[in-house]
């Protein structure tokens, strides 16, 4: 498929058919003063919203860079044939009833096929698709209404959803539009590709996605490659759960890792932060449009009200974010401009006693701005214009845009009620490189997105397999096959009966564990029996198990820690690997990280410290440390494992491994796999 840089940056548009939506689109472009050709398309029309109409797509001066398609389906086919014929530069294909309709039209799938081959190498957007618009030159392939204007400058959206990306358009905070796409339902161009062509825009400040589901991984890792060879940041609104991920809950693997942690762990992986919600997502943006990523979570805040300053501080508690306290040089000026009135802090109320004084207002914001700090916030909220004069706030944009100009510092104005700062004034901040943020929880959940570490490059993903009907491997054998790649386990012999349980014990040595064999959940199941310490203990826990054979191990004493280790297939993500406190209570602990296959040591390493029972890990109170190696090789054996023999494999789990001083012993293993000839 060829870029889609010229249908996203067109000298020349086409617009095929002759209905209300055609002639909006050509409308919307005059109005927006597009500078180039406009051709409308019609069999029968000589003109359409006053120029003149060809009759068919040969007819046209010259193939057009970018085409509105607003024909049926059928017809839509049959045009981007033509167009494609013609050398085109790519088109948007508004018609539905293709692939997303074959639940209730068997033939949609079938024109999706003809639909992509009529095309060839000619790219296209859609079908089912309202297109997209170019602010930064006035293109709109769009047939509806939108709220944006011309910007020199500004961030791009692209969403699955035509009616969300109208009403982002619709946003009256100070962002900056520059492109606005609706990828449809993707049939050739996903929203990976398309993010890629945007970001080649210079004028393109940065990318936010709101996804519904990412279909090509390695399309999207080549779209985080290339927006950080570039210097650029995307951010995400990640909606849906994965049902594909859920279906596998034989295990507690399978319930810690079912839902979103696949979709969140590749965008961990991608380094691409994750917003909740569509306000959080939009002010995200419009601060790195002005800063780009933030170099660290240290911020400072300041207003006029200790009320506002108390609502910060806990707005941000909760948040990856920090309010460091005063250095010795913030308090030296800080005290200077404000004199001895003010208890100094950070978060700082500074009174009122210099409101309306603009030239001290901008002495004491820029004494709060230290190097150290990633952005300073000012809490400012704005009187309703419509009943209330405004004029008295005119000290404190003064004051803002006048310390970040002395300084050279982030700064940001903030709102803590979306309302409450109003577009003229957020467009004259934003114009002066001084962020505006609407609402106070969206401004810390932006600064908390946006100053999230890069990741280390890692390698490509362990794509999915096909899904497969897998068989639960017996644990002896699945113990056996890990081991094979290095994973410890303890010793053991498997038993047809409970006397050759009891005789096993005693090959073994007191104390031992007696495991009933086929059974997914032992404990619940009464199949698991610990430190038996006789024959004849065996003997009475093996009759009364729920079992016809038996697996007898030694018994690992001495653990500090008990970790799952485990790895679903997610259809849509990969392989997830999870991380959890293990044993009995991993479900009630809810203690869990998600990465995804192959996750290097510091990675792995990073999400062991990020568990709550990384504590007892190092030692906790005076206990031994677990040994951090054997785990960190425990978990690489899993990993070495699923990366050789993936085919056919739908799910490993170690729970619990038992954490030592001296090593990391898997106590127990479940494996769900078919096993295929090759």
């Amino acid at each position: 498929m060829k870029s889609l840089n010229r249908l996203f940056r067109p000298k020349s548009i086409a617009v095929v058919g002759g209905g209300a939506w055609c002639k909006l689109v050509i409308e919307q472009c005059q109005k927006m003063g597009f500078d180039g050709q406009i051709w409308p398309v019609h069999p029968k029309a000589e003109e359409l919203a006053g120029l003149q109409a060809y009759k068919d797509v040969a007819s046209l001066p010259e193939a057009p860079d970018a085409t509105f398609v607003g024909v049926n389906r059928y017809a839509t086919i049959e045009v981007v044939r033509a167009l494609s014929a013609r050398g085109a530069g790519g088109a948007v294909c508004f018609a539905s009833g293709f692939l997303e309709a074959q639940a209730e039209d068997a033939e949609g799938a079938d024109l999706q096929a003809q639909l992509l081959e009529a095309a060839g190498e000619m790219p296209f957007l859609g079908p089912n698709c309202y297109g997209f618009i170019n602010y930064l030159d006035g293109a709109l392939l769009w047939p509806d209404q939108h709220g944006g204007k011309r910007v020199e400058k500004g961030v791009a959206l692209i969403t699955q959803s035509s009616n969300i990306a109208i009403n982002l358009t619709m946003q009256t905070r100070g962002l900056p539009i520059a492109y606005v796409v609706a990828a449809g339902n993707q049939a050739q161009s996903g929203i990976a590709a398309i993010g890629e062509a945007l970001l080649e825009d210079d004028r393109v400040t940065a990318l936010g996605l709101h996804i519904e589901g990412f279909g090509d991984l390695r399309a999207f890792e080549a779209l985080a490659a290339k927006a950080c060879a570039l210097g650029k940041s995307i951010i995400a609104l990640k909606v849906g759960k994965s049902a594909e991920a859920q279906a596998a809950t034989i295990s507690h693997t399978a319930s810690l890792a079912g839902g979103d942690a696949g979709a969140e762990a590749l965008l961990s992986r991608l380094g691409i932060p994750r917003l909740d919600d569509l306000p959080s997502f939009l002010e995200t943006l419009k601060l790195l449009h002005v800063t780009g990523r933030l170099p660290s979570n240290r911020l400072a805040s300041i207003s006029c009200s200790g009320g506002e300053a108390s609502l910060a501080a806990d707005t941000g508690h909760d948040l990856p974010v920090v309010f460091p306290p005063l250095n010795e040089t913030q308090q030296t000026d800080l005290r200077a401009a404000l004199g001895p009135m003010v208890a100094l802090a950070n978060p700082l109320d500074y009174h009122t006693y210099i409101w309306r004084d603009g030239p001290a207002m901008t002495r004491a914001f820029s004494a709060m701005m230290d190097p150290s700090l990633a952005i300073t916030l000012l809490i400012v909220d704005f009187p309703r214009g419509d009943r209330c004069s405004l004029s008295d706030w005119d000290c404190a944009i003064e004051a803002a845009i006048g310390s970040r100009a002395a300084t050279g510092a982030n700064v940001a104005m903030v709102a803590t009620l979306p309302e409450l700062l109003p577009e003229e004034v957020a467009e004259q901040l934003m114009a002066s490189g001084v962020v505006p943020f609407c609402g106070l929880s969206e401004a810390l959940a932006a600064c908390a997105a946006a100053s999230q570490p890069m990741p280390a490059t890692e390698d490509p993903l362990l794509l999915p397999t096909p899904v497969v009907a897998p068989s639960l491997i017996p644990e002896a054998e699945a113990k056996l096959r890990l081991s094979d790649y290095g994973l410890r386990v303890p010793k053991s012999i498997r038993a047809k009966s409970p006397g050759a349980a009891r005789a096993a014990a005693a090959d073994i040595g007191y104390p031992v564990v007696l495991k009933g064999e086929g059974v997914a959940h032992k404990t619940e199941a009464g199949a698991v029996a610990l430190n038996l310490n006789s024959g004849g203990a065996v003997s009475e826990a093996a009759s009364q198990m729920p079992a016809e054979r038996f697996l007898v191990e030694e018994m690992v004493t001495g653990a500090v820690a008990e970790l799952l280790i485990g790895v679903v297939k997610d259809p849509a993500h990969g392989f997830v690997l999870t991380l959890a406190a293990g044993g009995t209570l991993t479900e009630i602990l809810e203690d869990s990280t998600s990465l995804l296959i192959p996750a290097s040591e510091a990675a792995i390493d990073a999400a062991l410290d990020g568990l709550k029972i990384s504590r007892l890990l190092a030692g906790y109170r005076g206990q031994p440390a677990a040994d951090r190696a054997a785990i960190l090789q425990a978990v690489q054996a899993v990993q070495d494992y699923v990366q050789a023999d993936a085919i056919g494999l739908e799910e490993i789990e170690i729970n619990p491994l038992l954490c030592t001083p001296t090593g990391a012993v898997a106590a127990d293993a479940l494996m769900r796999r078919k096993d295929i000839l090759r």
